[in-house]
């Protein structure tokens, strides 16, 4: 009896392993600079098993900035965008578009940088005049908001000129076609250290900027309606993610090896440009700074209201 009881176990056991595993609920994600360690918790994430443990598969889609990730977005080819300007976000929600910030990614501004080549005139921020040019990523990006601050703040009159990535604009810079290019390291941090480019100036130099949440994760209104199971789960992956990138030291090797750089190059960078603290996701940091600015820098017509806040923002407690 007991050997009948014990082979009709083991024929269960056969039989579930044999049958289909659950599906993975997939989502797909738009990521502007998707190599820029900031937007590495959906990549590199995924690569370590913390997605798939809750039971999603993402495919993640490169785009050249937030303008890009927006429409991807706002579209329904991606239910999700990475690495979005807050004030970017803001203009398309004030027009209506299907968009809503479902995390804060990055606090501050002292992660991008702008720099001259090496044998520039330009030596630094007071040099740069009305016949400059200087580079930003894409319309309602992070680096757009920031060079229109540069205008207001610093006093800076360079023509503002759309260069897509870090890569296209280093070329465009080492041609000559622009004057300053834009970057986030690790991307051009060899350069500075064998003296190809110079740094003039930087995100954190704008005071009014310096608190505030710059970037965020959206997601299309219609997917958190219809996909919510599945949004909420990335919400969990995301954080656990990245706290992991900042408590494992094998995340950032796995980075090394997936951008092929220098791995101690990386954790220096890491730990000057991409402060654990800057990756908060729990909380939209001075986003009432956030409203203003982007009515002074003429990304919206007036400021939105407490009621149109509490539908853009939808942020799970942690």
């Amino acid at each position: 009896m007991k050997r009948t009881a014990a082979a009709i176990g083991a024929a269960i056991l056969v039989a579930l392993a044999a049958g289909p595993a659950i599906a993975q609920d997939q989502l797909k994600i738009a990521i502007g600079q998707i190599n820029n360690w900031e937007n590495q918790a959906p990549t590199l994430g995924q690569d370590a098993g913390i997605f798939a443990k809750h039971n999603l598969k993402l495919e993640a889609v490169g785009t050249q900035g937030a303008g890009e990730t927006i429409q991807a977005v706002i579209s329904g080819s991606a239910d999700l965008g990475a690495g979005v300007g807050v004030a970017g976000v803001m203009r398309a929600f004030s027009k209506g578009a299907p968009v809503r910030i479902l995390l804060p990614a990055f606090t501050g501004t002292g992660d991008l940088y702008w720099y001259v080549k090496a044998d520039s005139p330009i030596k630094s921020a007071a040099d740069i005049t009305d016949k400059h040019t200087i580079a930003y990523s894409t319309s309602g990006s992070s680096t757009h908001n920031l060079v229109l601050a540069f205008q207001q703040e610093l006093g800076l009159k360079a023509k503002p000129t759309a260069t897509g990535g870090p890569p296209g604009t280093l070329t465009s810079v080492m041609s000559g076609q622009i004057d300053i290019g834009w970057a986030a390291p690790p991307f051009g941090v060899r350069e500075l250290k064998e003296g190809k480019i110079r740094m003039v100036v930087r995100g954190s130099d704008v005071p009014s900027l310096k608190g505030q949440t710059v970037r965020t994760i959206i997601v299309n209104a219609d997917a958190l309606k219809n996909k919510k199971d599945a949004i909420m789960r990335f919400v969990k992956a995301y954080r656990e993610a990245t706290d992991w990138m900042y408590s494992d030291p094998k995340a950032i090797s796995m980075y090394a090896q997936k951008i092929k750089a220098d791995e101690g190059m990386l954790r220096e960078s890491i730990a000057e440009f991409h402060p654990k603290e800057t990756m908060q996701t729990d909380k939209m940091a001075d986003i009432e700074g956030a409203v203003a600015d982007a009515v002074k820098l003429k990304f919206l017509d007036k400021p939105l209201t407490q009621e149109q806040l509490s539908e853009l923002l939808q942020i799970p407690p942690r």
